[in-house]
């Protein structure tokens, strides 16, 4: 207090806003890399986590309760907890629509998408059969959009490049890519990018099947992304 009989101003601690749980939650994450468990290996009881932290068992069950939820553990009968091999995109299924994503984020998945196209190069002439390049040559004879810009449907580029994301034998960029056309076709035609840039040496999906015959990783690279290149425009010119 000053002369005044004015209270001075002093810094106050900051208070743990983190929940109990939340603090449960992130010592048995803790725990599990310190001891460098493995799928399968089995937890503590509830009731020595709950002893041993000095908590309720109810806070551990709600801890624990959120680890099952997004995979890294299940319960077995007569054993308890176990680590699990964890759905790593489960989280992001969630969130993956264009109504609850800004155009910041939407934006940033948009040019996600792109960068997955053309660094997929190696993983895909490297793995590819004669069987899908049959498949894609056929699946390129039945569809035209995608090949200008004023053409653009969604089912045809899943056909084509959902083929793609298959011969990569990567089910995690499998999966991932189909939540990413969605969102990829809302901002394309939403007129977020703010810009409808077009040039007319667009390579074909036919293009692309014939660059790939050549089983050459460098020269599909350069083609997949002449392919996209309207989209890359859009974002990268000022």
């Amino acid at each position: 207090m000053n002369d005044s009989g004015t209270v001075r101003s002093e810094k106050w601690e900051e208070i743990d806003t983190s929940s109990l749980v939340d603090k449960v939650e992130d010592r048995i994450m803790h725990f599990i890399r310190k001891n460098k468990m493995k799928v399968g290996d089995v937890l503590p009881k509830e009731l020595d986590l709950a002893s041993n932290l000095g908590v309720s068992r109810t806070v551990v069950r709600e801890a624990l309760l959120r680890l099952k939820t997004i995979g890294l553990i299940e319960s077995r009968k007569h054993k308890g907890a176990l680590l699990t091999n964890p759905d790593v995109l489960l989280p992001l299924r969630k969130v993956f629509h264009p109504s609850i994503l800004d155009s910041s984020t939407l934006k940033d998945l948009f040019e996600m998408r792109l960068a997955l196209e053309v660094g997929m190069a190696d993983f895909i002439v490297n793995k590819i059969t004669a069987e899908d390049l049959e498949e894609l040559e056929q699946i390129a004879g039945t569809i035209v959009s995608g090949d200008s810009a004023d053409q653009w449907e969604i089912e045809d580029e899943i056909k084509f490049h959902g083929k793609l994301y298959k011969i990569s034998e990567n089910n995690i960029l499998l999966e991932l890519q189909e939540m990413l056309f969605p969102i990829f076709q809302y901002v394309h035609q939403s007129g977020q990018l703010e810009k409808n840039i077009v040039r007319g040496d667009l390579l074909s999906h036919k293009d692309l099947v014939d660059v790939l015959k050549k089983k050459d990783a460098d020269l599909y690279r350069i083609a997949i992304r002449k392919h996209l290149n309207n989209h890359f425009l859009r974002i990268l010119t000022p």
